[in-house]
């Protein structure tokens, strides 16, 4: 019993005693497509909002829904639809949720109004939701040791590069597809390669049924939810003066995550079956550092995008593809930077995380400054190679990070972990997004001239929040340098971490 506890604490899983699944790398492929198309949802429809408001006649706060309703219902689901799948088998959850992705995909390129695309896209949200955390619960179950890193690397760039490269493939779609109605091709590209990997999902997925029958803490469901959608509601309709109208919903949710942190815990010291385990946050070594670390970051860096693409097409005069492309190199920089941090995290650890947010403050913050002083079209030229070293470093962020973050949470809690970080994800998208447009067009002012200085100061407002993440990740590398040296043979504190894969 004791050897079966502890294999199962150090990431292992103990019902699991078969060889690797020679599959595996096939299997993590059909996962990565489609997880990159749910994130990719969040931001590649942004650019065809204009055309979808003129072909439906319909109000910007009504069409606005068609992006905001879809990270709210994606974020309301996240850890609810992890632990289904930790208690129910990530397989199928994975295939059910793939399943009703691609059907509301059809149905919102179908969609005759405003009122039932907002409804298919709602709904894509709760499937999109349901799929991420199987992502990285299945990266979990399948891998072990330095091959985990690997996959956690390439999950890392599917992350990255799918929200850097939403405008740029939104622009694409829409030039290609011309006319009004193009922008419906943005939702029906997802029906091919939704149901082709699919039907690779099914032949590929592992089969591993729960060890266990579990019962869904409802009482918890009820609490997370409400609070999620009390904090993000406000920030997802900031456009239209949301946040003004509803501030105190923050109150509100605060008070509900609070009540539900201390439910969690009730449940948990009486060997219920929580939701979200409280010792993934107090027992976990390097959990909450990381979900942290990933909330903070994702404040600046998905907010970052929106003010890029303002400041190109409103204030520079791009289209939305010329737009999207001047934002390239930060797009295959953090592609490049994820493959190969997640071959090195085994050796560096923390570190990595470290000197990755360092190059992304660097690259950002030179890029907004070339931006800021260089006259024409000739800034974005020079501004490239600092978005390229600002893409390395966000590469070097990301899938590290979730390496990290999820490297010693036990397989039977993978699906409800990452929920939860994707969670603090997707707050931190919402808060960035909400804010940093807001202050640029605060800067901006009523005479609109002053484009280039909004973008600076909205720029380096993102990079405060990631200066806080550079901060957590130094003090979190430096406890994990104190432990080591009081205790060199301990494995849970060595740089390589391997031993969440070996339960």
């Amino acid at each position: 019993m004791g050897g079966r506890a502890q294999a199962e604490e150090r990431g292992g899983n103990p019902a699991d005693t078969s060889e690797a699944d020679p599959r595996r790398w096939k299997a993590l492929s059909v996962t990565l497509v489609a997880g990159f198309m749910s994130l990719l949802d969040v931001t590649v429809v942004a650019v065809a909002l204009p055309s979808m408001q003129r072909e439906l006649h319909t109000s910007a706060p009504a069409i606005q829904w068609v992006v905001s309703g879809y990270a709210l219902t994606f974020a309301l689901v996240l850890v609810t639809a992890g632990r289904l799948g930790d208690a129910l088998g990530r397989r199928r959850i994975f295939l059910m949720a793939l399943t009703a992705f691609v059907l509301c995909s059809a149905a919102a390129g179908a969609a005759p109004n405003v009122t039932l695309l907002v409804v298919a896209r709602l709904a894509q949200g709760v499937a999109a939701g349901c799929l991420a955390p199987q992502n990285s619960a299945l990266i979990q179950q399948m891998f072990r040791g330095a091959e985990r890193g690997r996959a956690f690397g390439l999950f890392g760039a599917t992350v990255g590069v799918s929200s850097a490269v939403g405008p740029v493939v939104g622009g694409l779609v829409l030039t290609l597809a011309g006319g009004e109605d193009g922008w419906r091709w943005l939702f029906y590209l997802n029906v091919p390669v939704g149901a082709l990997a699919l039907i690779l999902g099914v032949r590929l997925l592992p089969r591993v049924e729960p060890g266990r029958r579990e019962r869904l803490d409802l009482p918890g469901v009820a609490l997370l939810g409400t609070g999620v959608l009390a904090v993000m509601l406000p920030l997802v309709l900031a456009e239209s003066g949301g946040v003004r109208r509803l501030w105190w919903l923050f109150l509100v949710g605060a008070a509900l995550l609070v009540a539900f942190a201390r439910w969690e815990r009730r449940v948990g010291a009486r060997d219920g079956q929580p939701l979200l385990d409280p010792r993934l946050v107090t027992s976990t070594r390097g959990y909450a550092a990381g979900a942290a670390i990933a909330t903070l970051y994702f404040v600046g860096f998905s907010g970052v995008w929106l003010v890029f693409a303002l400041f190109f097409q409103n204030g520079q005069g791009y289209s939305p593809l010329r737009s999207g492309l001047a934002v390239t190199p930060f797009a295959l920089g953090s592609a490049a930077g994820a493959v190969v941090s997640g071959r090195l995290v085994e050796r560096l650890g923390r570190l990595l995380t470290v000197c990755g947010l360092a190059g992304v403050l660097v690259g950002l913050g030179t890029a907004g400054a070339v931006l800021r002083l260089v006259p024409g079209g000739a800034a974005v030229w020079w501004a490239a190679p600092a978005l390229l070293l600002g893409g390395l470093g966000s590469g070097c962020v990301v899938s590290p990070n979730i390496t990290m973050t999820l490297r010693d949470v036990p397989v039977r809690m993978a699906g409800a972990a990452g929920g939860a970080l994707q969670t603090g994800q997707r707050l931190g998208g919402a808060v960035g997004t909400a804010a940093l447009p807001g202050l640029f067009y605060m800067v901006l002012g009523h005479g609109g001239h002053h484009y280039r200085t909004a973008l600076a100061v909205a720029i380096g407002s993102g990079l405060v929040p990631m200066l806080c993440a550079w901060g957590l990740a130094v003090y979190d590398w430096m406890r994990d340098r104190r432990a080591e040296r009081r205790d060199p043979c301990a494995p849970e504190v060595s740089h390589s971490h391997t031993h969440a894969g070996h339960g």
